[in-house]
């Protein structure tokens, strides 16, 4: 698994019939400290995510090993929304209080 902020969406009007209801977001990597890296992927969604969530997502053939994904042709799926990160005896992350900036965050992580 790896930690991921949804920072955008991806909208496909013609794809395969296997993945044809699945929302696709794009994901960015998150260090530890939640600061964004600059690597993303496309993951598809299977727990009612949204832009701004920090998320857990799997990749490779873990990626198919959900009820939503498995058989479809899918490298990445979202597979749990973020409450609490507890990083060496802090917490880093609570989602009760967390502020998403939006677009400063992927203008910092690319400069």
């Amino acid at each position: 698994m790896k930690l991921g902020r949804i920072v955008g969406t991806v909208v496909s009007t013609r794809k395969d019939e296997k993945i044809v209801g699945l929302r696709l977001y794009v994901v960015r990597d998150l260090t530890m400290e939640l600061d964004g890296k600059s690597s993303f992927v496309v993951a598809a969604d299977t727990v009612g995510a949204g832009v701004g969530e920090v998320v857990l997502y799997a990749s490779g053939s873990s990626g198919r090993q959900t009820k939503v994904t498995s058989g479809k042709p899918v490298d990445a799926c979202i597979m749990a929304i973020v409450d609490t990160i507890d990083f060496e005896g802090k917490v880093v992350y609570d989602k009760a209080t967390a502020e998403y900036t939006g677009p400063s965050e992927v203008a910092e992580a690319e400069g």
